[in-house]
């Protein structure tokens, strides 16, 4: 497994790429028009045997902080720490261009817990900033 950082469009794994997000969300099409209205996209891919077996996502906020907006790995590949390198490859890719925050957001309990696990060992915030970040608003 090897990881490709792609600033904008990742047009040569586009389908491989909407493949995978169909998989992890349920069907849900992820569109090329989508992904272009994204300004400044930085697309990390985790790629096995020319397949897209895990993705990171994100574009930076009118606010300028970088939002970590998408992410998966295929059902067969997790618990293998893909989506970590991926974030951790995401944080230090962002940090050459120069954003000090990241934000993500969770839609429900289940990616939420998912995502603080994955999370813990790469934060940046302080205790006080943690405790914020995880109310429910």
């Amino acid at each position: 497994m090897y990881i490709v950082t792609i600033e904008g469009l990742p047009y040569d794994w586009l389908n491989s790429l909407q493949e995978l997000h169909a998989h992890v969300f349920d069907g849900a099409k992820l569109t090329v028009e989508k992904l272009a209205k994204k300004e400044g996209l930085l697309c990390l891919l985790a790629v096995e045997d020319a397949s897209v077996i895990g993705f990171k996502l994100g574009y930076p906020h009118p606010d300028g902080v970088f939002y970590s907006w998408l992410g998966g790995v295929h059902v067969t590949k997790r618990g293998q720490g893909i989506a970590s390198q991926l974030m951790k490859k995401q944080h230090e890719h962002i940090k050459t261009l120069g954003f000090d925050k990241v934000r993500t957001y969770g839609r429900n309990t289940f990616t939420i817990s998912s995502m603080v696990l994955i999370l813990l060992p790469h934060l940046w915030m302080k205790r006080e900033d943690i405790k914020s970040f995880l109310k429910k608003q």
